[in-house]
């Protein structure tokens, strides 16, 4: 979900002997891994994210009426879920699953600092919406939902949207603090904690991600937002990775971040 981050290795003559190529943090964009096989990452992971969110949401309408108990069981999995999937897939592709996250890095890239280029970019973000659009069919086909079937969930009034730029610039800020600070091996902790609270203090619950906005029309149930709603939350979520970007530049200025770490 990062920035990239080049790992570091004992030489060969290491009084405990000689290692591997070093492996990239969890979130980290490995500069080795072949496009395709990180497309590929990018579209499953996304995939599986959105099976995540639309899936323990039908499941929770099935078990109870109670809409708190309802929005528990979905944050609660989504959090579990998401953690896993950074975990696995980040050595392989960055975790992104998010193009809001894939922009962001490509513009640091551009700025001179690490991340994807507009190639990649070009290739990640299409797996991402494409995986999850497959995501919230394979959640559908599971729960005996019909396979597409357009939300009726009207998300559109501007204090929706509101959440929506703040819960995106607080994954912007995250993300990217992380990185700037080399945390990033806390990645799959505290990006799924944050997307876990941020279902409960923002008033969108927290979609953050323009491909899952994208996927999650395609399902008329308890996670679902209807098509006429999603353009104004990507354009939210786009906003907020826009001040996300302006919060990292202010808190975490280079000279400010090493006197800190070297003052620890």
């Amino acid at each position: 979900m990062s920035a990239t981050e080049a790992a570091s290795a004992r030489p060969a003559d290491s009084p405990v002997g000689p290692v591997a190529d070093p492996q990239p943090a969890p979130g980290a964009t490995p500069p080795r891994t072949p496009l395709a096989a990180r497309a590929a990452a990018e579209l499953v992971g996304t995939a599986a994210l959105v099976a995540v969110v639309v899936g323990s949401g039908i499941q929770a309408t099935e078990l109870t009426r109670d809409v708190g108990l309802q929005l528990l069981a979905n944050s609660l999995a989504t959090v579990f879920g998401l953690g896993v999937l950074i975990v696995l897939l980040g050595p392989a592709s960055g975790a992104h699953f998010n193009p809001v996250v894939t922009l962001a890095e490509w513009w640091t890239a551009r700025r001179g600092g690490g991340g994807v280029t507009a190639r990649e970019a070009a290739v990640h973000v299409p797996a991402q919406i494409v995986g999850a659009i497959a995501g919230a069919i394979l959640a559908d086909a599971m729960f005996g939902e019909p396979l597409v079937k357009w939300s009726t969930h009207e998300r559109s009034a501007g204090n929706l949207l509101l959440g929506e730029l703040v819960a995106t610039a607080g994954l912007t800020l995250l993300v990217f603090g992380l990185a700037r600070t080399d945390r990033l091996r806390f990645a799959p902790v505290t990006v799924a904690s944050y997307i876990g609270a941020a279902y409960w203090f923002t008033s969108s619950t927290s979609f953050a991600n323009p491909a899952v906005t994208i996927g999650r029309a395609f399902t008329d149930t308890f996670a679902g937002i209807a098509p006429s709603s999603v353009p104004g939350f990507i354009g939210a979520q786009l906003a907020g990775a826009v001040v996300g970007l302006a919060l990292v530049a202010l808190v975490f200025m280079p000279g400010r971040t090493t006197q800190a770490q070297s003052g620890a």
